[in-house]
């Protein structure tokens, strides 16, 4: 299980306070709400990138004493972001980008599992489209093969045919490995159609 006990998170203020909840293997759970709310706070958190100011996170029954630097644990959640462009190195093809977690990972079969064509791997992200980008992403999330896989509105930028392509693709990643999926959306008739069960955080009090 992925457990998120009784966090209070943010920056320079906390943005969500006192959120519990549990992401089981092979389930889905969707996360709702309106900007503001801390969704990708939450995510963050999660996903061991963010430390919050009190509760605890842990991972298959151990507690997160360590973010963004423990790989042991890091690596045993795969997280998607929102815009592509921001999670990538301008610098890197598709290929290198897909492998970037590990190097002799096998591109062309991670590439093929998201519906990546051959001829795109060896372009740079300004050369390929938001959807294809982020298909090179879900690719290089899943190259670790991660027990848990964090998806933090990650079909923002895309249309509905990549969305359910992209969807379709981490339902079949489930069904072979038992991963737990945190899904965060503010498109509820994907959430509906998706988790099995939607946490809806509200907007925080003006202060």
């Amino acid at each position: 299980m992925l457990t998120a006990h009784d966090i209070t998170a943010g920056y320079q203020k906390p943005v969500i306070t006192g959120v519990s909840l549990t992401v089981r293997e092979g389930q889905t759970i969707g996360l709702a709400g309106p900007s503001g709310s801390g969704k990708s706070t939450l995510a963050r958190v999660l996903a061991l990138l963010h430390k919050p100011f009190s509760g605890t996170v842990s991972i298959d029954g151990e507690t997160v004493t360590r973010f963004r630097f423990k790989a042991a644990q890091r690596t045993s959640v795969g997280v998607l972001f929102q815009q592509p462009r921001l999670s990538v190195d301008p610098r890197f093809t598709l290929r290198q980008a897909i492998a970037e977690p590990l190097p002799h990972n096998d591109v062309e079969d991670l590439a093929d599992l998201v519906m990546l064509t051959a001829d795109l791997l060896d372009r740079r992200p300004h050369e390929v489209s938001d959807g294809q980008l982020q298909r090179a992403c879900l690719a290089r999330a899943l190259a670790l093969k991660p027990r848990y896989l964090i998806c933090d509105e990650m079909t923002t930028m895309l249309d509905a045919s990549t969305t359910a392509a992209l969807v379709a693709v981490i339902r079949a990643y489930q069904q072979e490995t038992n991963a737990g999926v945190f899904a965060i959306s503010h498109d509820n008739t994907l959430l509906a159609r998706w988790a099995d069960e939607t946490v809806r955080l509200s907007a925080p009090l003006p202060r």
